[in-house]
C-alpha cells in the first residue's frame, strides 16, 4: 500500500518522464494577489504564466502546492473535506492539451497508483449556448478511447457524464457568469472514484429517483482529480480565447491517498493517522467513538500549523488571516474540551506531531517549530482563560430560539467567541443567531473606537492595547538598531502595528543579510534586557531638533511636540518625536524576533517582527 509520501513522489516522477520541470510549491500567502487571503488552488501562484508570461522553467511544469480553503471549515467531518490540503499539479503553458493530458492522468492513476479502471468515472462540460461556449465533445471522444484501451465501453450517461458550469467549469471565482473582466477560466473534466455501493446513502441524494451519479451527494463517489482546460478569458463583450491553451490539473493528495489506501475517509489515511493517534493518547478517548471531534481537531491544528509555519509572520488575530487561524485554534480547543482534554499545551503537542510528520517535505515547518508551538499554545491559553466564563454566559441566554446580534457580539468582544462558534452552540440547542444584528453591533463598535481614537495616535497603530504599545516601543529600538548595523542614517518610511506584529518600512537599497538581521535583533534584545526607562517630554519643534530627537521636521508637528526617550537622558539609546503610546520600561517588551525582511518598493525594505 502506497503512503502519501510515495504518492507525492510517484506523481512528480511520472511527469518528469514526460518532460515536465518540477518546481517548488509557493507560500500559502498569495503574492501580488489580493483576491484571496490564502492560496486555495495549485494554479493561483502560476496565474501570470497561464495568461501568457514566460515561465523560467519552461512550458511543462509539475509541483505539489500547499492550499487552504476557509470555506470548508464547516464541512470538516464529512469524510472527504479538509481545510489544508496538498494539490498535485501539472501544467501545460500553451504546449500540450487534451489529447495528451487525459491519457496521461488515466495512466498515472491506473498504472502507477494501481487503481482499478472499472471504478473510475469522468465528467465533462456540456456547454453554454448563451455564452457561446460549446460542449466539450473532444474530451468525450478522448475518454472513450482511453477507456477502450483497457476494455471498457465508456458510454455517455453511464461512465461519462456531461454537466453544466456549476460542476464542470473552473475559475478562481466560480461560474462563467461570476467571472470579472480579465479573469481566465475554462471547461474541465473531473475524475471520480467509486468507493462502492455499500456507501450509497441514496436518501441524501438529489438523484434518489435515478441511478447514482458521480456528482451525487450520497458519499459513494469521490473526486480525485480535475483536468482544467484553461482556454478562455472574460472580456467586456463576453469570452475570448486566451493567447495560449493551457492545461491545469489538480489532484488532492489526501483524497488520492484515501482511495489508494482503500479507505473511505481521509482521516484514516497515513496523512492524518499520526494526529489521530496523538489525540487518542492525549484525550484517553478512541477515534471511533468521537470521529467528528477528532477530525475537526486534526484538520484545524494541522492547518494552523502550516499557516503559522509558513514563515510569513501570520499569527492569531482578530482580522484577516489572523482571524482564520484564531477561528481554527479556538474551534479545536472547544472540541478538545468536549473530549475531556484538561492539560494545558495539548494543542502544541499536536502541532509537534504535524511538524514531525511533514518536516522532511516542508522544511519551513521544522525551521519555525518553536515559533509555531509557542503561538498555538499562547492562543490556547488565551482562549482557555475565557472559554469557561463564555460558556456560562451563553448558558445564561437560556432556551430562547433566537440570540440577538448584541448578545452574540458581546460573546465575541468579551469572551473571544467567533460568530461561527456562537452559531454552532446555538444550532446544538435548536436556536439561531441574528447575524445581521451581530454585524451591525460590530460596525457601531468600530465607529465608536475610531471616534475615540481620532486625532490621538497617528503612528500607524491599530489600537492602544498593551500588546500594540509594546510593539510600538520596539519599533523605536528597531530603527536605532538598523542605523547602527547598516552604518547609515536610515529613514523610516512607514509602519503598521497591531497587537500581533509590527510592520516597519525603511529606506535602504538592498536586501539585509542574515548576519545583519541577526545583529539588529540582538541590538533590540540587548536594549530590552537592559531594562531601560522610557520617558517623554513636551517641547517646541526647534527644541526637539536641537536635543537630537529624530523625525522629519516639518510643519505637520505643530508648535509643540512630544519627545520620547529610551535610556539615560544624557546618553539615550533612542530619542524620537512621537505621539505615543509607549511602555514604561524596555523589560516589559519580551523577546524581539524578526520574521521576515523583504522589498516594499523601489529603495524601500520592509521588516515584519513580533514580541514573544
Amino acid at each position: 500500500m502506497l503512503t502519501g509520501k510515495e504518492i507525492r513522489k510517484k506523481y512528480l516522477d511520472f511527469f518528469r518522464r514526460y518532460g515536465h520541470t518540477v518546481i517548488p510549491g509557493a507560500s500559502l500567502i498569495p503574492e501580488n494577489d489580493p483576491t484571496t487571503l490564502f492560496v486555495g488552488s495549485g494554479m493561483q501562484p502560476l496565474l501570470p504564466y497561464l495568461l501568457g508570461e514566460k515561465h523560467p522553467a519552461g512550458r511543462r511544469l509539475a509541483d505539489v502546492q500547499k492550499c487552504f480553503r476557509a470555506q470548508d471549515i464547516d464541512n470538516v467531518g464529512n469524510s472527504r473535506s479538509n481545510t489544508f490540503f496538498e494539490m498535485l499539479g501539472n501544467w501545460s503553458l500553451g504546449d500540450y492539451f487534451k489529447k495528451e493530458q487525459l491519457p496521461w492522468i488515466f495512466s498515472f492513476l491506473t498504472d502507477d497508483l494501481g487503481l482499478d479502471p472499472q471504478r473510475l468515472y469522468v465528467t465533462v462540460f456540456r456547454g453554454n449556448s448563451k455564452l457561446g461556449i460549446p460542449p466539450d465533445e473532444e474530451a468525450v471522444k478522448i475518454w472513450k478511447e482511453v477507456f477502450a484501451c483497457v476494455g471498457i465501453d465508456a458510454r455517455e450517461g453511464e461512465r461519462i457524464f456531461s454537466c453544466g458550469e456549476d460542476k464542470n467549469w473552473w475559475s478562481r471565482v466560480g461560474s462563467p457568469e461570476q467571472m470579472p473582466v480579465g479573469e481566465p477560466g475554462g471547461p474541465d473534466s473531473e475524475v471520480f472514484y467509486d468507493l462502492g455501493a455499500d456507501l450509497h446513502r441514496h436518501e441524501n441524494s438529489p438523484f434518489a429517483s435515478q441511478p447514482c451519479h458521480p456528482n451525487c451527494d450520497c458519499g459513494r463517489f469521490v473526486e480525485i482529480g480535475n483536468n482544467v482546460f484553461m482556454e478562455y478569458i472574460r472580456t467586456a463583450d463576453g469570452f475570448e480565447p486566451l493567447p495560449q491553451k493551457n492545461i491545469d490539473f489538480g489532484g488532492g493528495l489526501e483524497r488520492i491517498a484515501m482511495v489508494v489506501q482503500n479507505q473511505s475517509n481521509i482521516f484514516t489515511t497515513d496523512l492524518f493517522a499520526p494526529l489521530v493517534r496523538r489525540t487518542e493518547e492525549i484525550s484517553g478517548k478512541k477515534y471511533d467513538a468521537y470521529a467528528k471531534l477528532f477530525e475537526i481537531i486534526a484538520d484545524h491544528l494541522k492547518a494552523a500549523t502550516f499557516i503559522i509555519g509558513d514563515g510569513q509572520g501570520i499569527v492569531p488575530a482578530n482580522a484577516d488571516r489572523g482571524y482564520i487561524i484564531r477561528r481554527l485554534l479556538r474551534r479545536a480547543v472547544r472540541y478538545g474540551k468536549l473530549l475531556g482534554i484538561k492539560f494545558a499545551g495539548w494543542t502544541g503537542e499536536i502541532a509537534q506531531t504535524v511538524i514531525s510528520t511533514y518536516a522532511d517535505v516542508y522544511p519551513e515547518l521544522a525551521a519555525n517549530r518553536d515559533f509555531v508551538v509557542e503561538q498555538i499554545n499562547r492562543e490556547e491559553e488565551r482562549f482557555r482563560q475565557t472559554l469557561q466564563r463564555g460558556l456560562r454566559e451563553f448558558e445564561k441566554l437560556g432556551g430562547r430560539k433566537k440570540i440577538t446580534g448584541v448578545e452574540a457580539f458581546d460573546l465575541f468582544q468579551t469572551y473571544g467567541f467567533p460568530l461561527e462558534m456562537t452559531r454552532e452552540l446555538a444550532a446544538e440547542r435548536g436556536a439561531v443567531v441574528d447575524e445581521e444584528g451581530f454585524r451591525e453591533a460590530a460596525k457601531k463598535h468600530r465607529e465608536l473606537s475610531r471616534t475615540s481614537a481620532r486625532g490621538k495616535f497617528k503612528s500607524g497603530l491599530a489600537d492602544t492595547t498593551a500588546a500594540t504599545t509594546r510593539l510600538h516601543t520596539a519599533a523605536h529600538l528597531l530603527l536605532v538598531g538598523l542605523r547602527q548595523v547598516l552604518g547609515e542614517p536610515v529613514t523610516q518610511k512607514g509602519q503598521n502595528i497591531t497587537a500581533e506584529r509590527l510592520r516597519f518600512d525603511f529606506a535602504h537599497p538592498e536586501k539585509l543579510t542574515e548576519a545583519q538581521k541577526q545583529a539588529v535583533e540582538d541590538f533590540v534584545n540587548r536594549a530590552i534586557k537592559d531594562n531601560l526607562p522610557v520617558s517623554y517630554q513636551e517641547m517646541t519643534a526647534a527644541e526637539a531638533q536641537k536635543s537630537g530627537a529624530t523625525a522629519t521636521f516639518t510643519e505637520r508637528y505643530g508648535e509643540r511636540v512630544t519627545v520620547y526617550t529610551i535610556g539615560n537622558a544624557a546618553k539615550p539609546v533612542s530619542r524620537e518625536i512621537c505621539r505615543g503610546p509607549h511602555a514604561k520600561r524596555t523589560s516589559e517588551l519580551g523577546r524581539f524576533q524578526i520574521l521576515k525582511e523583504q522589498s516594499a518598493g523601489a529603495g524601500v525594505r520592509r521588516i515584519r517582527a513580533v514580541l514573544i
